[in-house]
């Protein structure tokens, strides 16, 4: 089992921003109308998971 990334479903983002005001490594971005993870910065407290309204943030190995 390898360590675990957050992603976001580009095609499903909303670009409300909520999961990017509320990261506390701020490890997510706008870029292009869309939500993006910064990997680099990223500590998957699954904060952004859990704020997402439409479920378009998700852990993947």
């Amino acid at each position: 089992m390898g360590k675990l990334n957050t992603k976001v479903d580009e095609r499903g983002c909303l670009a409300c921003g909520g999961c990017i005001s509320i990261c506390p490594q701020a490890a997510l971005i706008m870029f292009g109308g869309r939500a993006f993870v910064r990997e680099d910065k990223c500590i998957c407290c699954g904060i952004c998971i859990k704020t997402c309204p439409i479920g378009a943030i998700c852990e993947v190995d």
